[in-house]
């Protein structure tokens, strides 16, 4: 009797074990199920919205607030308010897709951004005896108007000693009003080349609304360059693609193919892009001062001429419009890109 006593005892203690292995695997199953797939509270979807507008949809000064969520569709549906206009978008409630015109998909681009962090050293530029120097930007990226402000320093000292090329990357990230205002510099460069830069460094103190003052600062003909942007729009279909939303950029950006040729020829993926003699050049934002340009584009001469020697402000220009200025070894953002 004591003997089966014990067999039976064996049994149930064996028993206890199957059921508590069981029961953890079936726990830690569930556990990483319900962690792979976790759905995010609406304050956790608040957050992860405003904090992915804030850090990569707007310009620096621009604040995006949400004003309300609900669900819908099996959606978080987040009204959000920026320059006192209001928008509805939607997130997953994974927290993987947001959906403010389109499909973004937050997590691939947190990930390049990373691997933009972690890019390979600038290369270096071939020589030549005059360097032929392309900037590609968007006009409204806060990271292309900083390097534009660097810039224009440098193009006045250096003068014809380069073959100096504003042009646009393929597509916009800034609205309708960036379209505008790259067929308008567009119409400059190609119309008035020698007043560009006076155009450029009155444009940049403030953007938006001192479009037509920075023209008659520059003493360009307003009514040459509305006819010359009604033609450029027509010939390259701005506008029309604009209305399309089929034509637009993975779906979410609107394209601009004056450059096209060149945005595919150099690879370009966003602005800033700088392209000298050739070969795309990595300029970080901590080597975006007058300095650190004038040294880049120095060191792609045969034989760099006296300009050369000169010593600009090392200060990186703030992004965004205005003239101020961060410390040069601050860092930031890179670029806008798709």
């Amino acid at each position: 009797m004591e003997q089966k006593n014990k067999k039976v005892a064996i049994i149930i203690a064996i028993g206890i074990i199957i059921l508590a292995v069981a029961g953890y695997l079936f726990y830690r199953n569930e556990f990483k199920l319900t962690a792979q797939n976790k759905i995010l509270t609406k304050n956790e979807a608040k957050t992860k919205v405003i904090d992915f507008v804030n850090n990569n949809m707007l310009q620096p000064g621009e604040k995006a607030e949400v004003k309300n969520i609900s669900d819908e569709n099996g959606l978080y549906k987040i009204t959000i308010k920026v320059n006192n206009q209001l928008a509805n978008t939607y997130l997953s409630k994974d927290g993987k897709e947001f959906f403010p015109r389109g499909s973004i998909n937050i997590a691939e681009v947190e990930k390049m951004k990373k691997q933009a962090a972690k890019s390979a050293p600038a290369k270096q530029a071939p020589k030549s005896d005059k360097p032929t120097v392309d900037l590609f930007v968007m006009s409204y990226c806060p990271y292309g108007t900083q390097i534009e402000k660097g810039l224009l320093p440098v193009l006045k000292d250096l003068g014809s000693k380069i073959d100096f090329n504003l042009k646009f990357v393929d597509y916009s990230m800034h609205g309708k009003k960036e379209l505008d205002e790259n067929l308008r510099q567009y119409c400059v460069k190609k119309d008035f080349p020698i007043q560009l830069e006076t155009y450029l460094g009155c444009f940049l103190k403030k953007g938006e609304g001192t479009e037509a003052n920075c023209l008659k600062e520059a003493k360009i003909d307003g009514s040459k360059i509305t006819n010359c942007m009604k033609k450029a729009d027509s010939q390259f279909k701005v506008t029309t693609n604009y209305n399309n939303k089929d034509t637009w950029s993975n779906g979410q950006f609107p394209t601009f193919n004056i450059d096209k040729s060149d945005n595919e020829k150099y690879k370009v993926k966003g602005s800033p892009t700088l392209v000298i003699n050739g070969t795309q050049i990595g300029v970080k934002p901590t080597n975006r001062s007058s300095e650190g340009l004038l040294k880049t584009i120095c060191s792609a001469f045969t034989k760099a001429p006296a300009e050369c020697n000169k010593k600009l402000s090392t200060t990186v220009p703030n992004p965004g419009f205005g003239y101020g200025s961060q410390a040069a070894n601050k860092g930031g953002g890179e670029s806008c890109s798709n």
